[in-house]
């Protein structure tokens, strides 16, 4: 499972984007096709949209369509530099180097001053990972279960995102924990929580089920700064 996940925002951008998830971006290249890209931008690779490239680095489609003056978002060209933080935000030109690339990311430890303790997002969820996070092809971990358990908040934060509008996740959930951490939730048969409410540890905020998905399953992940890190060391 392609798993590329993280922050939308505002979600009649994110439907839009969403739309067109496997849309490839347009054929040919722009100027900027070759050479360095510069810190805190990413180039466009084939198959990518807004969208993805959002949820890659922590940012919604609508802001980095902003930030690029896009008017319409849905409309990027392979090899197209785009700015993908702030001016003056934060992000090493070696992570900027790696996501241009389209390489896939190493199964670093990330340690920010607000780093949260995790609680399992499933009862006995230990004990029935079935596909473990490698970084590459899972940006996560998959932990198997029957459908209709219940799926809980691994921390208590405020819901991002809740809907069915990302291919290859099905009914997904994102959940802010902090200024720099969120969490993911795939897979789900039924979600009961919805954008922008609050949630608390433990909450549950949906079922497990398998939608979009080859078996009944929760895909999870944690991001910190934009970046999937293996959840294992988080989850207590």
């Amino acid at each position: 499972m392609n798993t590329q996940t993280a922050y939308p925002s505002k979600l009649k951008t994110l439907l839009l984007a969403a739309a067109v998830s496997v849309l490839a971006a347009c054929a040919g290249t722009s100027s900027t096709a070759t050479g360095p890209v510069p810190e805190g931008h990413y180039r466009v690779q084939s198959g990518d949209n807004l969208y993805r490239i959002g949820l890659r680095f922590g940012q919604s489609a609508q802001t980095l369509a902003t930030w690029n003056n896009l008017s319409d978002p849905t409309k990027i060209e392979v090899g197209q530099v785009l700015r993908v933080r702030p001016k003056g935000g934060s992000g090493s030109a070696s992570t900027s180097a790696r996501a241009s690339a389209g390489a896939p990311a190493r199964e670093t430890t990330v340690a920010p001053t607000n780093r949260l303790t995790l609680q399992w997002p499933v009862d006995n969820g230990s004990a029935n990972v079935i596909t473990p996070y490698n970084g590459g092809s899972n940006k996560g971990i998959d932990i198997g279960g029957e459908a209709g358990t219940p799926v809980k908040s691994a921390a208590a934060g405020k819901v991002l995102y809740a809907g069915e509008g990302l291919r290859g996740y099905g009914k997904l959930i994102l959940i802010s924990h902090n200024s720099s951490t969120l969490t993911a939730y795939a897979h789900n048969q039924s979600i009961s929580v919805q954008k922008d409410q609050t949630v608390q540890a433990g909450q549950v905020i949906g079922t497990m089920g398998d939608t979009d998905a080859d078996r009944v399953k929760l895909h999870f992940e944690v991001r910190i700064n934009g970046k999937a890190v293996n959840p294992m060391p988080y989850l207590n």
